[in-house]
């Protein structure tokens, strides 16, 4: 059985390796990540994770992983800024409010699929002119879902979260690990 990760982000590499599973291939599916009309958040992260199993070609020996990441500001889905300008009206929407970051996580090895998704809690800070200033100047915030990257800077401007750190990271590592083993892939043995 060989692990196939349905994703170019290399975070979701590094929690996969954390738990000792190291991808044998990383492909990136090629999908239409646009929210449908009224589509709410939850729902559309889930069915992202589905889609991007599904654009993935894998043979019988192969279990894919894919995964998305969503950031939640009550029903807004808060997707990866197009610009500089989208990156700040996140991050001051954002600031002094508590928000939601869902991780879908779709399995797929043969005949069968697994779904499952976390949905965690964070809190972040206001921030002044400067933080702000300086967080868009970094360019961090590119590519990032909601605008930020909570291991990277940003990870000074959440005092709290409540639920999955690696969730809100890219992949949930405990609950990945306990769906790759119902799988069927040995997350503690022979991955040859």
């Amino acid at each position: 059985m060989k692990l196939i990760l349905g994703s170019s982000s290399p975070r979701r590499k590094e929690l996969l390796e954390q738990i000792g599973c190291v991808p044998h291939d990383i492909r990136s599916p090629d999908i239409n990540e646009d929210p449908t009309k009224g589509e709410l958040p939850r729902p559309y992260c889930q069915r992202m994770a589905r889609e991007k199993l599904a654009a993935i070609a894998r043979n019988h020996e192969e279990i894919v992983l894919s995964a998305d990441t969503t950031v939640a500001l009550g029903r807004r889905i808060l997707g990866k800024p197009a610009d500089e300008k989208e990156a700040a009206e996140f991050l001051l929407a954002l600031g002094g409010r508590r928000h939601k970051v869902i991780t879908a996580v779709a399995v797929g090895y043969q005949d069968k699929t697994w779904e499952f998704d976390v949905v965690s809690t964070v809190k972040f800070k206001r921030l002044n002119d400067i933080e702000l200033n300086a967080y868009l100047a970094s360019h961090e915030w590119r590519g990032k879902a909601g605008g930020y990257a909570i291991h990277g800077r940003a990870g000074a401007f959440i005092p709290w979260i409540q639920g999955s750190f690696s969730a809100i990271k890219g992949l949930p590592v405990a609950e990945t690990a306990k769906i790759l083993q119902a799988a069927g892939y040995p997350i503690y043995g022979d991955h040859s």
